[in-house]
């Protein structure tokens, strides 16, 4: 079936209990949560074969899905939910992404442990500290404030050092940082943005999900070969909140003067 995907990205703040306050009954139900959001993604991922070509997602991809505690990225009243195999709403009208979701795009940018990392859509942070566990540094851009404030003091506390976030429009991406190793967006538009594709290395792979707000969309990998060549695969029909900010407008400006 062509339908077993959801969302990405965006948050709220989580309180985090101190160490006195975590029992070992916590501990115990967090193991348990986290082995099952893991088994989730590999019973995901056999069910999507047929579509993405992915029969396993990589054992580093894994092993940074199993660092990061989901737990700490949720609003407090879902953290019971917080390892279920499922995007989660986390306010200003956005999700945190699927886990599944998560591992597959990471698993598609093969990143390397010296790579640096454009991510467009900070949300809570989760994705940009999973990536971290992966490559050399991220830089993640949110548009809206008040999510790229809580998710930079959010990465801090947890010891990120090879994050950096940045409040603005990912339209634009991060020149001034480029070119980038990998670009991962965590929200849906019509077309790959230009400046992105600008800010990619050679070698470089983007992943996204291009298409309608509310229509069909596709994640997609772009890889940018040695002769600069830009080759697009499509990998799963998925559903993503939209991109915003002026980028994006003026994208849908020029379409409807054509």
């Amino acid at each position: 079936m062509k339908k077993l995907i959801l969302i990405a990205v965006v948050f709220l703040w989580s309180s985090v209990p101190s160490v006195a306050e975590v029992t070992l009954s916590q501990v115990f139900s967090e193991s348990d949560g986290m082995n099952r959001m893991l088994a989730a993604i590999e019973t995901s991922t056999h069910m999507t074969t047929a579509y993405t070509g992915v029969k396993a997602i990589s054992q580093e991809v894994m092993t940074a899905m199993a660092k990061v505690d989901r737990a700490q990225f949720v609003p407090e009243h879902s953290v019971h939910d917080a390892f279920e195999n499922q995007p989660l709403r986390i306010g200003y009208g956005q999700t945190i992404s699927q886990p599944f979701i998560v591992a597959l795009m990471l698993h598609l940018l093969q990143l390397q442990p010296d790579d640096r990392v454009l991510e467009v859509g900070t949300g809570s942070g989760y994705q940009a500290a999973v990536t971290a566990e992966l490559a050399a540094h991220v830089h993640t851009i949110e548009i809206i404030p008040e999510l790229a404030r809580s998710a930079d003091r959010r990465l801090k506390s947890l010891g990120y050092t090879n994050i950096s976030v940045r409040t603005g429009d990912g339209w634009y991406g991060w020149p001034e940082e480029a070119p980038f190793d990998g670009i991962l967006i965590t929200a849906v538009a019509q077309e790959v943005p230009p400046q992105l594709l600008a800010q990619l290395a050679v070698g470089g792979r983007l992943v996204m999900p291009v298409g309608e707000v509310w229509g069909d969309q596709e994640l997609v990998l772009l890889t940018l070969d040695t002769t600069g060549v830009i080759n697009t695969r499509e990998v799963l029909p998925v559903r993503f909140v939209p991109m915003t900010g002026e980028g994006i407008l003026t994208l849908r400006d020029s379409r409807q003067h054509q």
